[in-house]
Formats: C-alpha cells, structure tokens, sequence
C-alpha cells in the first residue's frame, strides 16, 4: 500500500492537511462519520477541542478494527457547528491530531454544519482509508 501526499508548491502551503493524496492498495475502508460519544453512547466533552479528541479516538478505532491504522487515512471530512470556533482552536486540534494519529495528514476538508445527529454534538469526523 502506497499513500502519496502531495502538495504542489503553486498551491498555499497546507497546514494540518494534504492537497491531494494518490493512493494504492488493495482494501478501501469507509469510516462512519464518528462523535464524541461514550461507549455507553453519551456525548462527552463540552468543548470543541474535547469533543474533536473523542471523535478522533472513535473514528481512530474503528479503522485500528478494520485493520488499518492513521498512517492509512486517504481522506477525512470534519462536520463542525461552528467553523468560526473550530478555526479559533486550529493549533488545539493540530496537537489533538498529532497525538493520535501522527504527522501523516490525509486530504482533509472543515464543513459548518447547522446540527449534527445529537443536538450537543459539535463536531463528527468521517474518513476513508487505503489499505494493503
């Protein structure tokens, strides 16, 4: 399995993301878009940033389950209430990711959405993987 990043340098510099990712291996694995629930299914944190280290914890399981591990995330989809909020906290959530998943940023993309499926939740994190 192969995960290029690529960052043209006609493009802004990329921070916490890749531009684009080329991709080759034999297994595709589609996350489910992930929250910050418990596994009681209570949503925890009451916070962006604390919400975000729960979801990422989830969505990170889910793909250590299904084999892979963070290395192999191709794309990633952030859901967040608050864009404004999310950007306020970028070097938070830079140092959330880099502790659980590494330095290896997948193409990435940040969509305000109005509510997500639990009314307290304030972020949901989806992705896909390449797997050998």
């Amino acid at each position: 399995m192969s995960l290029d990043r690529v960052n043209p340098p006609e493009l802004s510099p990329p921070t916490g993301f890749s531009h684009a990712v080329a991709a080759t291996g034999t297994r595709l694995v589609f996350l489910a878009g992930q929250t910050a629930l418990n596994g009681a299914g209570e949503v925890t944190g009451t916070t962006l940033a604390a919400q975000f280290e729960v979801a990422l914890w989830n969505l990170l399981t889910a793909l250590r389950a299904a084999g892979g591990d963070p290395a192999d995330l191709a794309r990633v989809t952030v859901y967040a209430t608050d864009v404004a909020d999310y950007r306020a906290h970028a070097a938070e959530l830079g140092r959330i990711w880099r502790k659980l998943a590494g330095r290896d940023y997948p193409a990435m993309a940040v969509i305000g959405a109005t509510r997500l499926w639990d009314e307290q939740t304030m972020v949901e994190i989806d992705g896909v993987a390449v797997l050998s």
